[in-house]
């Protein structure tokens, strides 16, 4: 019987009892008028928690990753109660960067460089204030991956900060190539697929810091990147752990799901123009190498890939660079503790491309996917405006892994 079946029926007999004993006058301003509203509101709640709120699903293979992350990451196996009002995927996708708050961070940048010439933008949170880790030698520290246009000033990005903030972690947020502010030295931007600017980043991170426990959490294209990197490095990487959202799992299904006219209208174009924005401020320093003018008429994500991604990162044609930069590809070669969060309903990774039985190969990889929540979205409450679903999964996962990773480290 499911949950509220009781409660609906007891519901619907007071309301029977109540519409045969009203006066009908008007409809609003009537007690039938108000047992409609009552009656559809109960209908809509039975439905809300029948069809909507529902606990997620863990896919691991692992025993003792299951029990870690039911111990100490308890939110991974509890109900998730999307937003009443807004639990559809797409809609959870556009009103999250306007409906969350964005805390107040204080970075420090540093430029860094890369072995062909170029720079790296990195926004530091040191958090010198930590009282559960005032030595900063030995403070834990999470290196933060934004999605595809994303910088350091995304909310999500924001909202880990705050998150790691309050249990006295370090925070460092790598800021692709060219897209916060910084000049392009050479002709090169960044893709999903190559990891070597991810790979000095972690480096020299690690070097700087070296008896500091260092993790990592990627969100979006992000998450790619740092999938790729850990199934092409497996255990020969200082990252503990790795947190990973809303990935894109096969780039040939993100970009046919976000192909269809009602993705193009509400995501793919606008997304197509954050990446001709992104480059276009480098005109003079990309047309060395590209046809400026055609790459700024590309209209989808695909055809942008097409003129300039693919071509910039040498490969011979663009399935050439969707299966290289699809981490379902590179998720057996995992070898660090790795949790990732994905909403079945989001158009950015469509539920059926979703490596389920590629994870329950790899002791060192759990799955958290949620029926609803859409593509960084997965708010809850009345009015989700200071955490998501998405920040108490990170808060919990990293809490777990710095305080009592050493119970999972033995797998």
């Amino acid at each position: 019987r499911p949950p509220c079946a009781m409660d609906w029926q007891v519901l619907t007999r007071e309301l029977s009892l109540y519409l045969e004993n009203q006066v009908r006058v008007g409809f609003f301003g009537s007690g039938v008028g108000l047992s409609l509203v009552l009656g559809f509101g109960v209908a809509y709640a039975c439905y809300y928690l029948n069809s909507i709120a529902k606990k997620p699903q863990l896919v691991a293979s692992n025993d003792r990753f299951c029990r870690f992350l039911e111990e100490y990451c308890p939110v991974v196996t509890e109900t998730y109660y999307p937003t009443i009002w807004c639990w559809e995927g797409r809609v959870q996708t556009l009103l999250r960067p306007f409906i969350t708050s964005r805390p107040q961070v204080q970075y420090r940048n540093e430029l860094i460089k890369t072995a062909d010439g170029g720079q790296i933008s990195l926004d530091w949170f040191d958090n010198n204030d930590s009282s559960y880790y005032p030595d900063a030698s030995t403070r834990p520290t999470v290196l933060l991956l934004p999605g595809l246009t994303g910088t350091s000033k995304e909310s999500y990005i924001l909202h880990m900060i705050h998150q790691s903030e309050t249990l006295g972690y370090r925070c460092v947020v790598f800021n692709n190539r060219g897209i916060a502010g910084e000049e392009l030295l050479t002709p090169r931007t960044y893709c999903a697929a190559n990891t070597e600017d991810l790979e000095a980043v972690i480096h020299h991170v690690h070097s700087l810091h070296p008896s500091a426990p260092f993790m990592a959490a990627g969100v979006s294209m992000g998450g790619m990147l740092l999938l790729n990197y850990l199934g092409k490095t497996g255990r020969d990487t200082p990252l503990m752990a790795a947190a990973i959202f809303s990935a894109g799992w096969n780039v040939f299904e993100s970009v046919e799901s976000l192909e269809k006219p009602l993705n193009w209208l509400l995501f793919n174009y606008y997304l197509t123009t954050c990446l001709q924005s992104s480059i276009s401020r480098h005109r003079q320093m990309l047309e060395k190498l590209f046809d400026m003018d055609l790459v700024m008429k590309a209209r989808t994500v695909r055809e942008f890939d097409k003129q300039f991604t693919s071509v910039m990162f040498g490969y011979r044609s663009i399935d050439d660079y969707y299966e290289d930069a699809s981490p379902c590809r590179k998720l057996k070669s995992v070898g660090i503790p790795v949790l990732c969060l994905n909403s079945v309903d989001d158009v950015f990774s469509p539920a059926h491309a979703i490596p389920v039985e590629t994870a329950k190969q790899n002791a060192n990889v759990a799955l958290v996917l949620t029926s609803c929540g859409g593509h960084i979205g997965f708010l809850e409450g009345i009015w989700p405006r200071k955490c998501t679903y998405m920040d108490r999964v990170f808060k919990q996962f990293v809490q777990a892994v710095f305080e009592h990773g050493n119970k999972i480290f033995s797998m």
